[in-house]
């Protein structure tokens, strides 16, 4: 096991402090398979049987365990010993987890301090009274019993193995531990909207022991300062409007981002924001005053060696670049909640996504599943809601014909009552409850490029078209899933929508003829190509699952990048 610290780099870049610690690396770890590990006092003991590296779970070959199997419940331990500084009067430590699958519990010192539930989302503890001078003991118990279905559990796999479109596991921690350093008062958190029209951006802060503190930003662009603003703060939150000098515009493939430099009595923190302005004009994305064809990618963000987790933040920003590389203009974030530097990156390259939740797994017929869904969705929007490169919200995928409506509408009144802006899509792709979507869209994987054309022509003519499980013709403007060509020069014992296909250029002609009839049909408003990168025995990638490309990546981007006919 290396003693490198893996994935060193900050992991919120939306709200940066000076006095951050990685807690990234080798801790002590046990798997609980009966789930006893409170009753046989491993919250205090002294050490546990194993280790592993933090934070890849135990499943990759990453983390140094590569268990397979599942695994009701794993700890993990470490010791740590504060700053200088750290533990003076007046100073709170907070401890953070990027994400930890499912049912997370910590303790300091023995002490719990919070208890989270969700596998996808970031979370955070003030854990500042369970501190004491010099080491200090963080001990973290996992449970996860994604068989349950009573838990969103994305592509994992119910079963040993993996299996048609269900792949290894993620159990426990799989994106970053840290802690921070923060006085009394400080920023809890940032809801940021650029307000195009009438040039500021409009700040939102929630604020811990701030009442009566005001709080100052500044914006920059590169070295200008092009705004400054203050308000004081009521009831630990306020409403701020920066009024800015220079408008530059976020867009795709060519993004601006502002510096935002925050200051709340003794708390400096620093972010970012993009000004891009967003609306739809029925099921049209209209970005910066125009329409654009939403040329999008499935990225599943998976990875052979850290599954849920890349090996390192440059892996994170390849992945957009090898999708940009092919001529797509962004993706859906499919069936997981991604880490906060890849939307970073989808900021800083000017690439938009859809942001998802791991449904699958969950049976949303039944009213307890809600109770491990919604208030984790609710966390999903509160934290992802300022990158730019979010254009829109779908947080069920595929969903059966027996989901419950009234789930479904509360999913979108809350979406719609945090992000007014943003387009809502109640169910990708199957079953879309009347009332409750704003973009009617499908999945096909009809491979006759012939018959999939025809399919959809009836639509520039005004007229409906079935959306499978649907009771009622539809009318979808954006196919989100389509292609999946089953593709392999090495392997031929995994699987692809269609009869595979037996030559690289056969498999090229296809994504042709498939994309043409969408790029040709005026009523279609945007695609989605199934997939960015093979997944474990699904080989309907245009790259491997080690990333190596299928195809020449200017021959794709050429077929993907001519103009569509909503665009002329």
């Amino acid at each position: 096991m290396s003693n490198a610290m893996p994935r060193p780099e900050h992991p919120r870049p939306g709200l940066v402090r000076e006095d951050w610690m990685n807690l990234n690396g080798t801790w002590e770890f046990e798997i609980d398979h009966g789930c006893t590990g409170r009753a046989r006092g491993l919250a205090a003991a002294e050490g546990l049987s194993d280790k592993i590296l933090v934070p890849f779970c135990p499943e990759s070959s990453l983390s140094g365990q590569n268990y397979k199997d599942f695994m009701a419940c794993v700890w993990y331990k470490r010791r740590v010993t504060l700053p200088e500084g750290w533990k003076a009067p007046g100073r709170r430590v907070l401890l953070h987890f990027g994400a930890c699958d499912f049912e997370t519990e910590v303790w300091i010192n023995g002490i719990s301090v919070g208890l989270h539930r969700g596998g996808y989302v970031s979370f955070s503890f003030d854990i500042t009274d369970a501190l004491t001078a010099g080491e200090n003991t963080i001990t973290v118990a996992a449970e996860d019993n994604l068989r349950s279905h009573n838990q969103p559990a994305g592509k994992q796999s119910d079963r040993f193995g993996s299996h048609g479109c269900f792949y290894t596991r993620t159990t426990g921690i799989w994106q970053t531990v840290w802690m921070e350093s923060v006085p009394a008062g400080y920023i809890e958190g940032l809801k940021l909207t650029p307000d195009v029209a009438n040039a500021c951006l409009w700040i939102e802060a929630t604020c811990r022991g701030a009442e009566g503190l005001r709080l100052a930003a500044e914006a920059k662009l590169g070295e200008r300062v092009v705004g400054r603003a203050e308000a004081s703060v009521s009831a630990n939150s306020l409403r701020l409007a920066l009024p800015l000098s220079e408008i530059s515009l976020w867009d795709i493939g060519s993004p601006v981002l502002y510096g935002l430099s925050l200051t709340l009595g003794e708390d400096r923190a620093e972010s970012y924001f993009g000004m891009r302005s967003l609306r739809w004009e029925g099921e049209k994305l209209i970005l910066n005053g125009r329409p654009v064809f939403q040329r999008l990618v499935l990225d599943q963000g998976f990875y052979p060696d850290g599954i849920y987790t890349a090996r390192s933040d440059a892996e994170l920003e390849a992945d957009i670049l090898r999708s940009q590389a092919m001529g797509f203009n962004g993706a859906r974030l499919h069936e997981k909640v991604f880490e906060e530097r890849f939307l970073y990156h989808c900021d800083r390259l000017g690439y938009i996504v859809w942001g998802e939740h791991a449904n699958w797994g969950l049976d949303v017929s039944r009213p307890e599943a809600w109770r491990a869904f919604l208030p984790e969705w609710l966390e999903i929007l509160r934290r992802d809601y300022n990158h730019p490169a979010i254009v829109g919200w779908c947080p069920l995928n595929e969903t059966q014909a027996d989901v419950d409506p009234v789930f479904v509408r509360m999913l979108c009144a809350m979406t719609h009552a945090f992000d007014p802006d943003r387009a809502f899509i109640d169910g990708s792709g199957w079953t879309h409850v009347p009332g409750a979507t704003d973009i009617m869209d499908c999945h096909d994987y009809e491979q006759d490029p012939a018959i999939f054309r025809a399919k959809y022509e009836p639509l520039a003519r005004g007229e409906a078209v079935p959306i499978h499980r649907c009771r009622e013709p539809k009318k979808p403007t954006f196919v989100s899933e389509y292609g999946g060509i089953w593709w392999s020069d090495t392997d031929d014992s995994g699987w692809g929508y269609g009869k595979r296909v037996q030559s690289r250029e056969e498999c090229v002609e296809r994504f042709r003829g498939l994309t043409d009839a969408l790029l040709d049909n005026p009523a279609i408003y945007g695609l989605c190509y199934t997939q960015l990168t093979d997944v474990e025995q699904e080989q309907n990638g245009l790259y491997t699952y080690d990333r190596r490309a299928k195809f020449d990546p200017a021959v794709i981007h050429a077929i993907l990048t001519r103009p569509a006919a909503m665009e002329e």
